[in-house]
Formats: structure tokens, sequence, C-alpha cells
């Protein structure tokens, strides 16, 4: 279902600035400063290489963000959501392959989902030693830095729950104020030195990468990519706030920005040759072109926008793990949905590991300097998978074959050297990118291996050919009754076949009489409120299939539900009463109920490979760790009968048989 076109409105206009431009907005504080320590100094460049390096910014954000990303890949939404799995959710029936740059590009956004709010956060606090008073109040360590960066970053992810149209309508307000003086600060200086404007021409931005007066050669690239990190976040949002939103306040913030990096630009031309500013350590044009009265509330400001800047990457690791979810990347993990809308999720089990993961990493690198050494680099390797399954959406599904060809060439390009511009930070902390990316993409590797397992060797069977079983056993009085209703909760619902797990529980497994049997299964609708159910009975009174049709903000209390369809059924004379004698709340026509649940394991004889098998007992550990059924259906209080069913592959096809041997023989021998 396509979300509809929207008109303006200023608070939705608001909640997107709050949400998706944090961090591509705080760039301005470091990519001239980068730029600058990348050729030595202030004192080492000249005009143009500052209108040069200009140009590769501003041409850099309008072809990464402003064409391929709010031009180009917003197009590319799946039911209004954006991102990777979104995207390739669109694609992965133009070629099974898909599936891996799809998996590495959405493990390198999350790994730098943990690093993003680590990284820009500590820049904040640091920041704050440029006013005197706080420098002494921080002292010559890093240890209250350290204790303060991580309070900020507990209290970030303790208000997620709160859900990100609120969260967005608190910081929407600061970030608009940071991007209007973004604005004004740089016009200010462009003022001063119009010659700043050259930049727009592109020929410059060609230039300077050839430049002798380029110390860095085409490694600036490193530091000019820095410029657009947030864009990927851009499109991982877009179920955040809508396509529309982001069309209407992408223009301004781009303004804002350019204009900011040219008033820095201009800034650095005039002083130049100033040798006061030749000796000081990590000299930042941003804050350093402001008047000195300035500067305090340009740093806390600037503090401010960079701790809001964590919020784009969170509300995207979001987005993406939910999308994993769906093409079984991911294990299931509790989602819920703070607004009306179904774009804007929480997944309190994401938040905690991003809390803790951000924690760590401050704790072990405890400066901004060696963080950012980190950071960039996942995000470059994100974008390069971005535009290769954009190139095949645009042939595939657009037919456009030109445009398709001509993105692949452009932006293959331009990312592959911007990704081996960022190698150079593998050393200085670029591992711990390389190593949380491999990690959460093993993950999704062993996850999806061993769902194709699982499908691989399950057996669906008709379930009609075996409604005279079930009667017959439903009708057995000579065995216990194990419940008045025996439920099963189902993936998929179809109603002619069944999972022969379900089947085997029930008939060889220990044989479960009950009056009734219920399969029941769970769909989570786009509308958030919906609260209906469709059953097939299968022509008896003791059979019954259920499919539940849930809004997605409703909680799936499956017990709840069931005991008011059966009394909905009662009522419609489709299934008989119950006699339940002993109750605190007295006799009742609804019985008692018992959940089957069932756990996949794997067979000690089996002939999958020993790969194979490590994969399923890996995924079987993991989904362990992430959670129960239990819980996920609202069955913490029900009578329960867990099971473990083993995965069946058999033993390798023999046609030879065991023969029966003689004792006599047995002795002689």
């Amino acid at each position: 279902m396509k979300r509809e076109k929207q008109g303006f409105r200023f608070g939705l206009f608001l909640v997107t600035i709050g949400i998706v431009y944090g961090d591509i907005g705080t760039s301005p504080m470091y990519v001239m400063k980068s730029i600058l320590e990348g050729n030595g100094g202030i004192d080492q460049v000249d005009e143009s290489f500052i209108v040069g390096s200009l140009s590769l910014v501003i041409w850099t954000i309008t072809l990464l963000t402003t064409v391929k990303y709010v031009l180009i890949a917003l197009r590319a939404d799946n039911h209004g959501e954006g991102g990777i799995f979104s995207l390739y959710s669109l694609v992965k029936k133009c070629g099974k392959w898909l599936i891996f740059p799809a998996m590495l590009g959405g493990a390198a956004l999350l790994a730098d989902g943990v690093l993003t709010p680590a990284v820009t956060v500590t820049t904040a606090v640091e920041g704050l030693r440029s006013i005197e008073v706080m420098d002494r109040f921080l002292g010559a360590g890093q240890g209250r830095v350290v204790l303060i960066i991580l309070v900020i970053i507990a209290f970030l992810f303790s208000v997620q729950h709160s859900g990100t149209s609120r969260i967005g309508r608190a910081f929407g307000p600061v970030m608009l104020t940071w991007f209007g003086f973004l604005g004004i600060s740089g016009l200010l200086h462009i003022f001063s030195l119009p010659a700043v404007l050259r930049a727009f021409n592109p020929l410059y931005a060609v230039q300077v990468l050839l430049s002798p007066h380029n110390k860095a050669g085409f490694m600036i690239l490193g530091s000019v990519f820095l410029a657009t990190t947030g864009a990927e976040a851009l499109y991982s949002d877009m179920g955040h706030v809508g396509r529309e939103n982001i069309y209407f306040s992408w223009p301004l913030v781009k303004i804002c920005l350019i204009l900011n990096y040219l008033g820095q630009g201009a800034w650095i031309i005039q002083n130049q040759s100033n040798s006061a500013l030749f000796h000081i350590e990590d000299l930042n044009p941003f804050f350093l072109m402001l008047p000195e009265v300035l500067r305090p509330f340009a740093v806390i400001l600037g503090a401010a926008a960079a701790i809001i800047a964590s919020q784009a990457l969170i509300t995207g690791s979001y987005t993406l793990v939910s999308e994993a979810i769906l093409l079984d990347l991911l294990p299931h993990l509790e989602i819920r949905y703070p607004a009306d809308t179904k774009g804007q999720l929480y997944i309190p089990t994401v938040n905690k590991i991003l809390w803790i993961g951000c924690s760590l990493v401050v704790l072990y690198f405890r400066s901004g300097a060696r963080i950012e050494a980190a950071y960039g680099l996942a995000i470059t390797v994100t974008m390069l998978m971005t535009t290769l399954l954009l190139a095949v959406y645009l042939n595939k599904l657009r037919r456009k074959r030109i445009l398709s060809a001509l993105l692949l060439l452009l932006f293959g390009v331009i990312e592959g050297v911007f990704f081996i511009s960022s190698l150079g930070k593998f050393a200085h902390g670029g591992y711990v990118t390389v190593i949380l990316t491999l990690l959460l993409l093993a993950i999704m590797v062993v996850w999806y291996r061993a769902t194709q397992l699982e499908r691989k060797y399950s057996i669906r069977l008709n379930l009609q050919d075996y409604i005279p079983n079930l009667q017959r056993l439903h009708e057995d009085t000579t065995l216990p009754l194990q419940a008045h209703n025996l439920v099963y909760l189902e993936g998929k619902s179809n109603n002619e076949y069944i999972d022969r797990d379900i089947l085997y529980s029930i008939l060889d497994k220990d044989p479960k009489r009950a009056e009734a049997y219920w399969f029941v299964s769970v769909n989570v609708l786009n509308e958030p409120d919906t609260l209906a159910y469709q059953v097939e009975t299968y022509g008896t009174d003791f059979i019954f299939r259920i499919k539940l049709n849930l809004g997605f903000k409703c909680s799936p209390r499956v017990n709840l539900y069931l005991r008011q369809i059966v009394q909905d059924l009662q009522a419609a004379g489709q299934f008989p009463p119950q006699d339940k004698k002993y109750s605190i709340y007295g006799q009742s026509t609804v019985g008692t109920f018992k959940f089957c649940i069932m756990h996949k394991s794997v067979s000690t004889k089996t002939e999958l490979s020993a790969l194979d098998e490590a994969i399923l007992h890996t995924k079987y550990a993991i989904r362990k760790a992430a959670g129960s059924k239990v819980e996920w259906y609202g069955l913490d209080t029900s009578n329960l009968i867990i099971e473990n069913v083993p995965l069946i592959t058999g033993v390798g096809s023999s046609d030879r048989r065991i023969r029966r041997q003689n004792p006599a023989m047995q002795a002689d021998e």
C-alpha cells in the first residue's frame, strides 16, 4: 500500500529536520578542519586549493546526496519504507545473488549505527573545551569527559521508546536553529570574499585532485566524504517521516550547509598568511571564523546538534532491523509502534545493543580523534552496495537501462574512490568498523542459510487428508484429555496445507486428545488499530484454522483474542459449549487452553554437512538469546507445552536391509 502524497505541514517538516539531518548537518564542524590537516595546515594552502576543495565538497553533496539519494533512491521505496533492505525487497526476484550485497550493505550500516552516536557525542563534549570555564571543569584527563559522554548516551537511548515523532518535535527546533546559524554565519564571510562562489564550477574540483599543491592527492576524498556521511541514513529514515517531507526540507538544509562551507573557505583564504594561526593545534575554521563573543554559543549549539546527529542512525537502525527480520536475515524481535505511522517504530533489543555498543566504543577509544579514525569506512561500503541494487532496480523493474548504466558507472567510480581513500583509516581505528560489520554479516549469513535449510527439509501436508485421524483421536475417550482447546501457533497460514511437525506432535508424539484443535497465525497489517480474524472449520466443530489480522499497534495477545473468538463461534452455533466446572469465576462454557510451542533442533544423524549443522546450531542459539514466542504472543501466563522438534533430514537413502543373524552363527564367529 503506497503512501498518499502529503502537502506541506510545518509540524512534519520540523520532525524531519530533527530526525533525518543530524549526521550530515554536523559535518561543517570537521570537514574543512580535516582537509586542512590532511594538507599540512593553514599555512600550506592557497586560494586555488581552497576553492577546489570547496568544489569537491559541493559536488559530492550534490551528486551523492541530492542526485543519488533524494532524486533517485527515495523513489525506490517499498510501501513507503526506504533503506538498503527495502530496496533489496524490490529487486530480490531479479537474482538470488542480490542477497549478498544487501546483507553486506546492511551489516555495514548497522555497524556505523554503533559508531555514529559515539563519535558525535564525544566530539560534542570535547568541543566544550574551547570554552575556558568548561575546560577547567573537565580537567587535563579524559575521566570526566568519558563520564559525561556515557551519561548523554544513556539519556539519548533511554528516550527512544517515546517514538521518533515526539523526539523529532523536541529536536526539530534545535536543528532548525542550527541550520539557520550555519547559513547566516557562512553568508557573512561570503560577502567579504565573493570569489569563493567559483567553487560551483566543477572544473576546480578536478583541478585540485591533480594539483601539486594538494599534498594528499586523491586521499583528500577521505576528508571530503565526511560531508555526505548522513546520506544513507536519509534514505533509511524515509519510513519515519515520509518522502514528501524530505523533498520539502532538503533544499533548505543543503543551502545552509553549502553557505557555511563557502564561508569557512572565505575565512581560510583571508587568513592563510596569518602567522598567529600557524601554531594552533587542531585548528578548526568553523569556530575560529566566528566573532569571539559568539564562540561559546556556537560550541553549545554545535554540541546539541552533534548529540541529535545520533538520532538519524538510531532510527535508521530500527528500520533496517525490522526489514531484515521480514527478509529472514535476523531473528524475530519485539517491535513497538509509539505513533500511528507504521514507519515510526522502536525495537527494545536493538536499542539495548546499540546503547551497550556505543558505550563500549567510547570506553575503548576515549577520544573523538581516535573514534573518527573508525568513522565513515562502513558507510562507503553501504553506498556501493546501494548503488549496485539501485542499478538493478532501474534496469530490471523500471526498464531504464541507460540511466541504470550511468548510475552504476558514475557512482560506482566515485564511491569506489571514496572507499579506497577511507581504507587509510583501517589501522587507526577502522578495524573496529570492519570487525563489527563482519560480525553482523556473519549473523545474517547464518540466519539466511539456516532458514533456507529449514525450508528445504520442511514438509507440508494436506490437512484434509488427516481430518479422519484427528476425529478418531478427538473421540477416543480411552486417552486422557490434554485440554479442552489445544492451540498451535503457525507461521504463514495456508488453509490447505499444514506443517508436518504439528500433525506429528498431535498424532505421533504422545497423542494429544482435545475437544478442539486450533491452528493460529498472526498477520500484521499496515493499519494501526485493526482487530479482525478469519476462520476455517473444514466442515467440523473441532478443527479451527484462525488467521488473526492485527493492526501494527495492537499487541499480539493470542490467548485473549482466542477466548473472544471461541465465544463468537459458540454464539454463531459453530462451536459447542464446553464444560468448565471449576473456576474462581464460576462455571464457564469456554474450557481450558493449552498452547504447544515447538522449537526446531538438529537431529543427531543427518545428511547435512558439518558446516550446515554448525550453521543450524548457531541459528538456534541466536534464536534462544533473541527471545521466545511465549513473550511475543502474550502467553506468559498460559498453560504451555514446549517441544523440541528435530529437523527431519533423513540419514541418506540406501537399498540395503539389515539381516537377522542366527545366534549359533554368532557364537561360531
